[in-house]
């Protein structure tokens, strides 16, 4: 039971993720600076945790867990540094989308994460301690890879960019990026499993907003100022969403591991996708392999849990 309920928050995970992403995907158009949106996104979550925590002994004393786990030995200091592949992922969509294309950047992401998942599950660096590499395994992995590759194409309507020397080369980028949110989902886990889901979530939340306050201070000098900040309270609400998801995610990776995790996320940001294509259209609208790529993600997720149980 506790599998399934795993998996069915693993997909809000995902829907939440999409929500996010149109949210500051909108932020950063109205400032004309992405890097600038996912800032407040994940300074304003800061400010939120700062606020509970200060308000909350009980949620202080998980930080003295933490704190006391990492004198000891029991954590490590870069076990908390989570928050840095959500500042580099962001930093790097920036980079490199213009580039390579929306679809070599999700695939390429994508594909890191899940041959990493595989390995930081054997290696057991996760809560859930070491899940051996099967042959079902593997194949839920190419199986979720081959439903994004369908759905964002069907998303975008084409395929790749152009595949010169320099894009190519920049593919290399997301693929670590999608390597490091495994890593990440594994690490946020350790540190929840000794002070609680929101003292892994303070911990990414500040080591990302520091992360991206640097970047950002670049941009800034680089580029100069931004627009005018809009008005309309729903667009700062990422930072929120984030805690939600990312405080979710350290409990639900204890249940099910990394990579199965991965590929509940998965399925629900593409679900959610395909529901905002409908109601909230942004693009081209919904297609039929955006929608066979939703449904092989399921697919894949129902592989990846039969694994668990063989």
């Amino acid at each position: 039971m506790r599998r399934w309920v795993g998996l069915g928050f693993g997909g809000s995970i995902g829907a939440a993720v999409a929500v996010q992403a149109r949210i500051n995907g909108e932020l950063g158009h109205r400032l004309g600076d992405g890097i600038a949106a996912a800032t407040i996104s994940f300074g304003s979550g800061l400010l939120i945790l700062a606020v509970v925590f200060a308000g909350s002994g009980r949620l202080r004393a998980g930080v003295g867990k933490v704190r006391d786990a990492l004198r000891s030995g029991e954590l490590h200091w870069w076990q908390l540094l989570g928050g840095l592949s959500g500042a580099y992922f962001v930093a790097c969509q920036g980079l490199t989308v213009a580039t390579i294309g929306v679809t070599a950047f999700t695939v390429a992401t994508v594909a890191g994460q899940l041959a990493s998942s595989l390995v930081v599950d054997r290696l057991g660096w996760g809560p859930g301690g070491p899940t051996p590499v099967t042959a079902l395994r593997v194949g839920a992995a190419v199986l979720g890879l081959l439903a994004v590759l369908l759905a964002v194409v069907g998303r975008s309507g084409t395929g790749t960019a152009g595949h010169s020397t320099a894009s190519v080369l920049l593919v290399v980028l997301p693929l670590v990026a999608g390597v490091l949110v495994a890593w990440q989902q594994a690490v946020n886990g350790r540190v929840g499993a000794v002070g609680g889901p929101l003292s892994a979530t303070l911990a990414n939340f500040a080591t990302g907003t520091a992360a991206l306050l640097v970047i950002e201070a670049a941009v800034l000098v680089r580029r100069g100022g931004l627009h005018s900040p809009p008005t309309e309270p729903w667009l700062y609400l990422g930072g929120l969403i984030g805690i939600s998801f990312v405080a979710l995610a350290v409990a639900v990776v204890r249940w099910i591991g990394v990579l199965l995790l991965g590929l509940a996320s998965v399925a629900g940001q593409l679900l959610a996708s395909v529901v905002l294509d409908v109601v909230a259209p942004t693009g081209a609208g919904v297609s039929v392999l955006a929608v066979v790529g939703c449904v092989l993600t399921f697919a894949a997720v129902a592989v990846a849990a039969r694994s668990r149980t063989s």
